[in-house]
């Protein structure tokens, strides 16, 4: 299925999900009083797509041979990821709330011994494509075709392993592989100045990711990783490409959908309070208000 088969109903759908999913993402950072909230704004609305249309899976069945497999290599945003899997039916929303526990089977970086449906555990930044590579090889190996899915944050791909599983993946034409790159151009941390190290400036986290990615042997797709329909409709192009791995780069805001949150690089991991949770929730509120009035009729 492609982004103009699903309508506008569907994509009416796939949007209120999101707001949905920002919102638990709010409320349960809340209860935890830690976690991030930049990153796991910025791909909200990848993570529905792809849990909702684009990913082979069943929930029902998480162990699932022929299923999909998605890595998120930027396991900091694990709080988006168990909201998407939550609302997609892999376990109770109610359990959300228990994020960060210590008996909680949603720790802050995703842990596959403890959650089905989970497919690696990740959390040390650039760990996560690797192990992409090597689903992808086995599904070759295994004459299977599920397709591999790996999420990477641009200050993920500063690690070394990010290329090293690039340029291996290149070198066997893994093309039942896709990165996706959440490019939201902030970093927790800037960079040292002439003025000295504690006098931070910021920079993109990444320079030139089309050119990287290409200089890698990579088909490159690029699109707005918040507009539903067009994430969609670069998921299937990439399950078009031919001879090799392909990428796609979503340009996304950290901490979208809530305004005081969106570009700022402070709430790439801050508690919030009583306060800043009302507001974001009023915020995602009008948000789903004007999306119903949008409905023709």
């Amino acid at each position: 299925m492609t982004a103009t088969d699903l309508g506008e109903a569907r994509l009416r759908e796939l949007r209120q999900l999101a707001i949905e999913n920002r919102r638990l993402i709010l409320r349960a950072i809340h209860r935890a009083k830690a976690g991030h909230l930049g990153g796991p704004l910025s791909c909200t609305d990848m993570l529905i797509a792809l849990y909702f249309e684009v990913l082979r899976i069943d929930p029902t069945r998480p162990r699932w041979e022929e299923r999909d497999r998605f890595v998120l290599s930027k396991g900091h945003s694990s709080i988006a990821l168990y909201a998407a899997m939550a609302l997609r039916g892999y376990l109770p929303i109610d359990e959300l709330f228990t994020f960060d526990a210590i008996d909680s089977r949603l720790q802050g970086h995703p842990d596959m011994t403890a959650l089905p449906g989970l497919d690696m555990s990740t959390g040390s930044l650039g760990q996560g494509l690797s192990p992409g590579v090597g689903m992808a090889l086995g599904a070759r190996f295994l004459g299977k075709d599920f397709r591999t899915w790996v999420m990477v944050g641009d200050g993920d791909a500063q690690e070394g392993q990010i290329w090293e599983a690039a340029m291996v993946a290149s070198r066997y034409d893994l093309d039942n592989l896709t990165a996706i790159l959440d490019l939201n151009g902030l970093q927790q941390v800037g960079w040292p100045t002439e003025a000295g190290y504690t006098a931070r400036a910021r920079r993109p986290p990444l320079d030139q990711p089309r050119e990287r990615w290409e200089a890698f042997g990579w088909q490159v797709l690029e699109c707005d990783g918040h507009e539903i329909g067009a994430f969609i409709g670069a998921c299937e192009e990439a399950r078009r490409i031919r001879g090799r791995p392909g990428v796609i780069i979503a340009h996304t805001v950290k901490g979208k959908g809530i305004s005081f949150m969106e570009g700022e690089h402070v709430w790439h991991a801050k508690p919030i309070t009583d306060e800043e949770l009302a507001i974001g929730l009023a915020e995602l509120d009008a948000q789903e208000a004007t999306l119903a009035e949008a409905v023709p009729g």
